[in-house]
């Protein structure tokens, strides 16, 4: 059979003719010689026709894609250094002063270091109101010892007591009066609650009951030096109190329980006081009563 040959349909019709019309007209000629000859099958042939593809510009979003994925590569690269030194142990830590020490031979890393251990012993003071008191207390002895020694140099017509100092002048449960003599009373005055007895510096004064010494003081007000002891005498409550004794001569503290006719201190004029004396106070179930009145009526 001979085959049909149309040179229409191979033919452009111009030179403007697409590529796409010559591939459609090629492809129709080979269809028709396959139909021509029956003994090939028509699924064995294949064309392969060579089709010059244009160049494709790269996506917008696949370029975008690409550039995150190189950038998110460096910073992993960069950061984890870093972040591998941060989640490091303790002991692995080196500061930067470490590096810079070349000639460094040894490494102390702080949280090995062990805190001294402070002794509540090694000191006495921890606000500033106890280191005060502290230096006022130190200061009061201080200017105690300054007045003994003052007082041990008085000039020499100073009257001072140089008899013997007896520790204890009665049984305990009696009552006794506060100085073994005395040379006269003092002159009374209006408001002055106590009983004055002058005598020589230095003289001893002792508890005139037994009791207990409830104040006890180097700088009273008013009456320097002094002592008060609470006493039960004859069923009452009775309050002797002794002042204007001398710095540093203070036998008793509070708390102190004292037998009748026992020292207590000695006579001096610290306070408000004029010339040597003791001055005693007497108070009988709170109230003031005159002191040699009440010696008198209670001293056998």
């Amino acid at each position: 059979m001979a085959e049909q040959y149309d040179p229409s349909r191979e033919m452009p019709e111009s030179e403007a003719t697409t590529p796409t019309r010559r591939r459609r007209a090629r492809r129709g000629a080979l269809n028709r010689t396959a139909a021509a000859t029956p003994a090939v099958r028509p699924t064995a042939v294949t064309v392969s026709t060579p089709v010059r593809r244009a160049r494709r510009k790269g996506h917008p979003v696949r370029s975008f894609i690409t550039v995150a994925a190189v950038g998110g590569l460096i910073a992993t690269v960069a950061i984890a250094p870093a972040f591998a030194a941060s989640t490091s142990s303790p002991a692995e830590a080196v500061t930067l002063q470490q590096v810079a020490a070349e000639n460094a031979q040894s490494l102390v890393i702080a949280s090995e270091a062990t805190p001294a251990a402070l002794a509540r012993d090694s000191y006495s003071a921890t606000t500033p109101e106890e280191i005060q008191t502290k230096k006022n207390e130190d200061a009061a002895k201080a200017a105690a010892a300054a007045r003994i020694a003052a007082a041990s140099t008085a000039s020499a017509d100073a009257s001072v007591y140089s008899g013997s100092l007896a520790e204890t002048i009665a049984p305990a449960g009696s009552v006794v009066r506060p100085l073994p003599f005395f040379n006269h009373f003092g002159e009374p005055y209006p408001g002055h609650k106590g009983t004055d007895y002058m005598v020589d510096r230095y003289t001893p004064i002792y508890a005139i009951a037994d009791g207990v010494v409830v104040e006890s003081s180097e700088d009273g007000p008013g009456w320097g030096v002094y002592v008060k002891i609470a006493h039960n005498i004859g069923g009452n409550t009775v309050t002797s109190l002794y002042a204007h004794m001398s710095y540093g001569t203070r036998r008793v503290v509070v708390g102190d329980t004292v037998r009748a006719g026992q020292i207590i201190g000695q006579v001096g004029d610290t306070g408000r006081a004029f010339g040597t004396h003791l001055h005693l106070e007497i108070y009988v179930n709170g109230s003031w009563t005159n002191a040699e009145d009440f010696l008198v009526a209670n001293v056998h």
